[in-house]
């Protein structure tokens, strides 16, 4: 089914919120901005390293690099100004720093502190479409308890820790816990039809949004079908010998709600020549265990997702948009039957 503009009007103004943060999520809404409306990005601030760990520590704000990445993913800017703000530094002390970051953290300065707002505005100068929303105001640290028993802190440090320990993570946890979540983030998820998680890291990008106060209720309480795209490798530290039904048990587990109705995977095979890179570093194809989800009444959706144009694994944008799509067509239309 092409997308011929009878599917592309029927899906424009539905209500459509995808949850997540790092890479993947905002990869995902490059290709998803131009067919709705009514779109809203709920991101984590969980992270504490790199760049935004800097000015986390340096100027006590919430880290601003997903939500930095997700406000550019929406922009409607000339390609000057995102190459502008996709800028980093390359010595100095500022060796790293993306100028991005520094500029949502000066926005967040003549906002009163204001990290909320600073986004709202930062969303507006980009003439951003859709909203962009950090999925708590609240200053929160990442935890892992690993299968040997012991504690990690710090969203950075897990999969490092997990890897020189042999550990898996057995659970994630909050510092402080049930931090309270934006207001708008709650008024999104209970007036949307569709919820996207991911793609992104499982452990630190989609379920920490989960643990914030309200979240999971709020997505299981809402009448919007939920769709998780799985990722397409394993990551060391985090998902290891992980299927891609493991990945919606350790959602389940954490969220303490069973709300998944559906499960983007992808089906395309590596080429050899990324098979044996990403050997190397201990990831894998994710294998779909297909009888799991018919067992647990969780629609699979198969599609050839890849992008290797660069000689790495990603979710091509435009395939996954266009797969979104028909979807959520297919389930309005048959609702009206």
């Amino acid at each position: 089914m092409s997308l011929d503009n009878k599917i592309l009007k029927e899906i424009s103004n539905l209500n459509v919120v995808a949850i997540g943060g790092g890479t993947g999520i905002s990869t995902m809404l490059r290709g998803i901005k131009k067919y709705f409306d009514n779109l809203t990005a709920i991101i984590t601030v969980a992270d504490d390293g790199g760049g935004s760990g800097m000015l986390r520590e340096d100027l006590n704000m919430l880290p601003p690099g997903d939500v930095r990445n997700c406000i550019m993913a929406l922009a409607n800017t000339e390609p000057l100004m995102e190459r502008l703000l996709s800028y980093r530094f390359d010595k100095g002390r500022l060796e790293g720093q993306s100028f991005g970051n520094l500029f949502l953290a000066a926005m967040c300065g003549i906002s009163g502190g204001s990290f909320e707002e600073a986004v709202k505005q930062f969303s507006d100068v980009l003439a951003v479409k859709g909203r962009v929303l950090p999925v708590t105001t609240q200053n929160i640290n990442l935890g892992a308890r690993l299968s040997d028993g012991s504690v990690v802190l710090g969203e950075s440090s897990i999969p490092s820790t997990v890897i020189s320990k042999g550990a898996k993570i057995d659970e994630l946890f909050l510092t402080p816990s049930n931090p309270n979540p934006v207001y708008d983030c709650i008024k999104s998820i209970y007036n949307a039809d569709f919820i996207i998680l991911g793609p992104g890291s499982l452990y630190t990008s989609i379920i920490p949004n989960l643990l914030v106060d309200g979240i999971s209720e709020a997505i299981y309480k809402s009448d919007a079908k939920v769709v998780y795209v799985c990722n397409i490798m394993t990551q060391p530290g985090e998902t290891d010998n992980f299927t891609a039904y493991d990945h919606i048990e350790a959602i389940k587990k954490h969220s303490k709600y069973d709300f998944i109705d559906y499960c983007i995977v992808n089906t395309e095979p590596l080429n050899d020549f990324l098979k044996a890179k990403y050997r190397l570093s201990h990831s894998f194809a994710i294998t779909v265990d297909d009888y799991k989800f018919y067992k647990n009444n969780i629609n699979l959706i198969g599609e050839n997702l890849l992008d290797m144009a660069k000689d790495v694994v990603r979710h091509n944008y435009n395939v996954l948009a266009d797969t979104l799509v028909k979807l959520f067509y297919e389930i309005k239309t048959k609702k009206r039957e």
